[in-house]
């Protein structure tokens, strides 16, 4: 499939719903700056086998540091076969001053968390104005709903939600994504 990254601004291509987990993950890091799919294809000799692999992405941030890296389920990932098909990759990479990691997946909780914010992340589907009234209500300790309220009667019904999960994809407002998000989300000033 393909996956529209607010990182890029274009999309990226996914072969699968880990991989799309891994994209999600990507895209909400303030980090990486950079995100390619799929970028080419390593080929070399090892143990007197011709060897070829397309590494599944390529992750860069603003200092132009890379890391390479494949996604795997964790229980193939764990595969003596399929560990040592993924360290060559992983040696090539890091030969040319990258990182390089198999990426097996992340907190269920968390990842469902990161697909509703990732609703959000066009930045044209929230105005400024409202993202501005929103930081300027949000007191140090409130509630998404407290923060709701206090919001209540300024805009169209839904707008203060869609707000937070701006601020919230925007890491301009955090809370603790490893918990449910929920009207009782403690959120906090970046």
């Amino acid at each position: 499939g393909w996956y529209w990254s607010a990182t890029t601004g274009g999309h990226v291509v996914y072969e699968s719903r880990l991989e799309l987990a891994r994209l999600l993950v990507a895209d909400f890091d303030p980090g990486v700056a950079a995100i390619a799919a799929q970028p080419f294809m390593l080929h070399t000799q090892v143990a007197g086998r011709i060897r070829r692999h397309v590494p599944d992405f390529l992750l860069a941030d603003a200092g132009r540091r890379v890391r390479g890296g494949n996604v795997k389920p964790a229980q193939q990932a764990a595969d003596p076969e399929v560990a040592e098909a993924l360290a060559w990759p992983g040696r090539l990479i890091e030969e040319h001053g990258w990182q390089y990691e198999i990426w097996t997946g992340d907190d269920p909780v968390y990842l469902a968390n990161l697909r509703f914010l990732a609703g959000y992340r066009r930045s044209w589907l929230v105005s400024g104005t409202l993202l501005e009234g929103v930081l300027g209500a949000a007191r140090p300790g409130d509630t998404i709903t407290a923060v709701k309220h206090r919001l209540a009667g300024r805009g169209p019904a839904g707008q203060g939600t869609a707000a937070v999960a701006r601020l919230l994809w925007e890491h301009r407002l955090t809370t603790d994504l490893r918990r449910r998000l929920d009207g009782d989300s403690v959120l906090e000033a970046a």
